[in-house]
């Protein structure tokens, strides 16, 4: 039933809190403006808007545009609104960011916004929406697309007093932790929660224990909640000292820190990854794991990409799924089989005694994979995932593991395949559909 027939049954006087569903710009359009018949309910009674927003981030739309046309009017039409979070409609769409640093200083402004849950398209956004247009705001909750150092703009330095709880969020690697991410947290004096999860790269030194207590942690003297997951992937030579997994570990333990994990992997020659995270984990996505990662249960976590260059033993699978068990999202970089000759020793023969189940799991992305890898998934002997619908593979690894779509032993896992993601489109063999009966157009 649509929003419009809900609300058309009654007059509803007591109505403040409202979720929208398959929000995008033809509802902002048609509903949250002055002509909407709705106008007495949106522009009064409304204190709590949640949208879950289906419009995708196409690129075809420009930000600007988007923010200025559906994202902006919302603060000017709803007139008591004090809490606005708008989220993805799926884990896997991106809706259109916020953008508001080439638009007038009066765009997206409220006088009485307590609290804002939204994406925006890079930290410049972030700094603009603290820049006093939101005063009274106390909850912000940011996903950030980007964070880079090519902002050429004058932020504003002074202090939040009314920010209590912030959580910062960016998917994508930065180098700019140190210039743009530091100076935002350092305003926060008055928080009292704080969540973090970001990527840094091409940083000379990982971020630990003490590097957290003296660029961030005390600068905020009221925090009493600090959930993160910071990944930092360095550069070094042979004359730096290795550090351990204890090493790193130390450095939190020496600031009152103990419920906390790490894993630092020396993973490829002149560069290192170090993950350190708040217990429990809380965060729903998780990149570049190595071989080792602690041994511990990460029970939100649905997207996971795992990436080395030393090879994924059979045994790394089984600690996969006993550590992830909500896995869906599943992505694999490994270019180097376990066992070097692939011709005589395939994944048929390799450690008959156990039987992987992802029970979860819906998408696969092995696109950067050596063949063993693929014919460890499409192997019924070896995996059994029930739900996968969706694999992302280059066509001629799949021709080849598959025997060009007729080899038995990789049929049955491909039965309920709805959807191949190929690295480019082209006309394909009547086998493959024949393979793959499930596939959609």
């Amino acid at each position: 039933m649509s929003m419009e027939r809900i609300l058309l049954i009654g007059t509803f006087p007591n109505l403040t809190h409202l979720k929208v569903f398959n929000f995008g710009r033809h509802i902002a359009l048609n509903y949250f403006t002055h002509q909407s018949i709705f106008q007495h309910i949106f522009k009064h009674q409304i204190t709590e808007l949640i949208l879950e927003n289906s419009d995708q981030d196409s690129g075809i739309i420009l930000s600007e545009e988007y923010t200025a046309n559906v994202y902006a009017p919302i603060l000017t039409f709803f007139e008591n609104l004090t809490h606005l979070s708008i989220v993805e409609s799926s884990f896997i769409s991106q809706y259109p960011p916020l953008s508001i640093c080439y638009l007038p200083s009066n765009t997206f402004f409220s006088s009485i916004l307590k609290k804002l849950c939204i994406t925006v398209e890079s930290i410049n956004d972030c700094f603009h929406l603290l820049d006093g247009r939101l005063k009274q705001l106390t909850t912000f909750i940011v996903e950030i697309r980007y964070i880079n150092n090519n902002s050429r703009i004058v932020h504003n330095t002074n202090d939040l007093p009314n920010l209590k709880c912030f959580s910062l969020t960016c998917y994508d690697e930065t180098d700019a932790y140190d210039n743009q991410v530091i100076p935002i947290l350092r305003r926060m004096t008055y928080l009292e929660k704080l969540t973090l999860y970001i990527r840094i790269r091409n940083r000379s030194t990982f971020v630990d224990g003490t590097n957290l207590h003296e660029d961030i942690l005390i600068h905020m003297p009221r925090l009493r909640k600090f959930s993160f997951h910071i990944a930092t992937e360095i550069r070094f030579d042979d004359s730096v000292h290795h550090l351990s997994d204890n090493d790193i570990q130390q450095t939190f333990t020496d600031i009152g820190y103990h419920q906390i994990a790490c894993s630092v992997n020396y993973c490829r020659k002149y560069r290192a990854i170090c993950h350190v995270f708040s217990l429990p984990f809380i965060f729903n996505r998780l990149e570049k794991i190595t071989n080792k990662f602690p041994n511990i249960i990460f029970n939100h976590v649905i997207y996971l990409r795992v990436a080395d260059a030393i090879p994924f033993e059979y045994e790394f699978f089984i600690r996969i799924t006993k550590a992830f068990p909500s896995l869906k999202y599943f992505s694999i970089i490994n270019v180097t089989p376990p066992l070097w000759n692939f011709n005589s020793y395939t994944a048929d023969n390799i450690d008959s005694r156990s039987y992987i189940e992802y029970l979860n799991l819906t998408s696969l992305s092995v696109n950067y994979v050596d063949d063993y890898y693929i014919e460890q998934f499409l192997l019924d002997t070896k995996t059994y995932a029930p739900r996968l619908t969706e694999i992302k593979v280059h066509f001629h690894r799949l021709q080849t593991v598959t025997e060009n779509f007729t080899r038995d032993a990789t049929r049955y896992n491909c039965r309920n395949i709805k959807r191949l993601i190929f690295e480019k489109t082209m006309n394909y063999p009547k086998q493959l559909y024949l393979y793959f009966p499930s596939l959609e157009d």
